[in-house]
């Protein structure tokens, strides 16, 4: 069965794209984020999709969630100290869904005109946002970095980067990496998978400043969990070495025009299951020009460190 991929939706969402560079004067071979280490991983054509063929998705309730929240706990900070409070947060949820629907219009069709879907959606937003105030007191924080655009360049020329929800930096010059999931927290076996993001970012800053992060931190607002985990040298050089053998074999399936699609409990939210295999469906003819790297934007007069 063949069907064409639907030409509406949000395109492929990776927050590192928002702030790439291109890096001037340097033969950059790729560019890797933890969110395309991640597709890759989990599917490969679903990565091939994403990246090479860009096609676009249906908004997820959950997903836009998530970058509501992100919003709101970033603009937060941007006030006195005082004035973060539960309160203050929930008006900023309504003034950050609409400049987000202004932004991403496709938002806007997740839910009926008239229905009470929104309204719901609203309440489980203002929902976990407040559990956010019972895991850390704003009021007593002052980051140093949010939503932080970093990059490196390895000694591959693979271009590595991302987007940090938060850094921290103590008086002793400490760092502490924070990312908000809005989320329950995941089994114990799964651990290693989603501190493999955080493992990404502290690489990169090790890279760019020299230092090893203190701390990285999951907050799961879902059923208000933190996760904490101190990396050292031998996390980090693990960590590079994994991001260059996945970049090897995104190589290799690019070369052959070979993504094989890898069915798990993912599937369920795939919106790209009309056009899998696994599904008796045919994947659109593969791009002849097809370069496994992700889009790399604007010049930056200076090469990352």
């Amino acid at each position: 069965m063949t069907t064409q991929p639907a030409r509406t939706g949000l395109e492929p969402a990776d927050p590192s794209e928002r702030g790439g560079t291109r890096v001037d004067g340097v033969d950059v071979l790729g560019a890797l984020s933890p969110s395309r280490v991640g597709d890759f991983l989990s599917c490969p054509l679903l990565y091939r999709f994403r990246t090479i063929d860009r096609l676009p998705e249906p908004p997820s309730p959950a997903a836009v969630r998530g970058t509501v929240i992100h919003t709101v706990l970033e603009r937060l900070f941007d006030l006195p100290a005082v004035e973060r409070t539960p309160e203050r947060a929930e008006t900023m949820l309504a003034p950050a869904w609409a400049d987000l629907q202004e932004a991403e219009p496709a938002v806007s069709s997740m839910f009926p005109v008239d229905g009470p879907e929104i309204t719901e959606w609203l309440v489980s937003c203002r929902e976990t946002l407040v559990k956010y105030f019972d895991l850390e007191d704003p009021t007593r924080l002052e980051p140093a970095e949010r939503e932080l655009y970093v990059e490196t360049l390895t000694d591959t020329k693979l271009l590595l980067r991302g987007v940090i929800d938060r850094v921290d930096v103590a008086p002793d010059g400490a760092i502490r990496i924070v990312d908000y999931k809005t989320g329950n927290a995941v089994n114990e076996k799964f651990e290693s998978k989603v501190l493999f993001q955080l493992k990404f970012y502290a690489l990169v800053l090790w890279r760019t400043r020299g230092v090893v992060p203190k701390m990285l931190q999951l907050v799961y607002l879902g059923d208000s969990q933190v996760l904490r985990y101190e990396p050292d040298e031998q996390d980090l050089l693990a960590t590079e070495r994994k991001v260059q053998a996945v970049w090897q074999a995104i190589r290799l399936a690019t070369e052959k025009g070979e993504f094989e699609s890898r069915p798990g409990f993912g599937c369920r939210w795939c919106a790209h299951q009309a056009l899998c295999p696994s599904y008796d469906g045919t994947p659109p003819p593969f791009p002849l020009t097809a370069a496994p790297t992700l889009p790399l934007t604007a010049v930056s007069s200076t090469p990352p460190a």
